[in-house]
């Protein structure tokens, strides 16, 4: 990756360095807090329509409220999607098809991290079924609308945890044994290893998969942990506060991604100094890098989502 970092010319990118969005339309799943609200946020005041996606339709209708401050005369509309439930993903399906011709971004941004062992649906461990297969199977069942216009972008948003994440798959329903950090690490490298396997199968569409992650940043992931952290756990993160960036500032290596001319189909964006700072080209788990794990991957999740498809 040492050749491609230093090819990134704007050093200190922000949002007033994205284009005007104008007659884009933006899917955003997550888009009530965190980064999901500041990408929608940043999607608005540049005048992209922008589809906001959360858990309830309460939270997406509160979300467009907000966003209307920064864009009194755009264009938003609220979706319900659950991706606990992978029925719920197939639900929205005709919903988005039915109100839109095509779709120019979608943003993989919602997560949970470090739950109680629980199960999706599906039966799935959560962290993994939520941040990676429910995110999978949105993309494949947009994918008609997103091949509408070339270089249409699909951004998935990864954490540096996929470097402690494990390859294997062995234990998708936790039916072994469950670790809360190693379940969310395994999810954030599923993450990073889609977004690169499926820009590999884009590349003859002319469209673009991407990864970003936002380094440290101070997101609701962290407060809304149930049960509550440990008292180690507390103290780490008090301690290591300070480092902390605004899940603001963690939102742009995700725009850098889905707007910026110099991102690149199959890269992998954070922040300048890993944990904090402005977006540049990131290290990537060596894991990720391996096409025949990533294929693994693919052909595992691919069976799973397969009878939603």
């Amino acid at each position: 990756m040492t050749a491609t970092i230093s090819r990134l010319k704007t050093s200190n990118w922000t949002t007033s360095d994205i284009p005007n969005l104008r007659g884009k339309t933006a899917l955003i799943t997550g888009a009530n807090s965190g980064l999901g609200y500041y990408t929608a946020k940043a999607f608005a005041e540049k005048n992209a329509d922008v589809i906001v996606a959360c858990r309830t339709l309460e939270k997406s209708n509160q979300t467009i409220k907000k966003l209307r401050a920064f864009n009194p005369d755009g264009i938003f509309t609220p979706l319900e999607l659950d991706l606990s439930d992978l029925n719920n993903v197939v639900a929205v399906e005709p919903k988005i098809f039915d109100s839109f011709e095509n779709l120019d971004l979608l943003i993989n941004n919602a997560g949970i991290m470090h739950p109680p062992r629980t199960l999706s649906a599906q039966g799935y461990e959560i962290q993994f079924a939520v941040n990676h297969l429910a995110h999978m199977l949105l993309t494949l069942k947009l994918l008609p609308l997103i091949e509408k216009k070339e270089k249409s972008r699909i951004v998935t948003v990864t954490s540096g945890a996929q470097f402690f994440g494990k390859v294997g798959w062995g234990n998708l329903k936790a039916e072994s044994y469950y670790n809360k950090w190693e379940s969310y690490s395994n999810s954030k490298l599923a993450n990073v290893m889609f977004a690169m396997e499926l820009n590999e199968k884009l590349k003859e569409k002319n469209l673009l998969s991407l990864a970003a992650h936002p380094g440290i940043a101070k997101t609701n992931l962290f407060s809304s942990q149930k049960p509550k952290p440990s008292p180690i756990e507390t103290f780490s993160m008090g301690l290591f506060s300070p480092i902390f960036q605004s899940a603001e500032m963690g939102a742009l290596p995700q725009l850098f991604a889905a707007t910026s001319p110099e991102a690149r189909g199959g890269d992998h964006y954070g922040p300048k100094f890993n944990f904090r700072g402005h977006p540049k080209l990131s290290p990537t788990s060596p894991f990720a890098m391996n096409k025949k794990e990533r294929k693994n991957l693919w052909e595992k999740s691919l069976e799973i989502i397969s009878n939603f498809l």
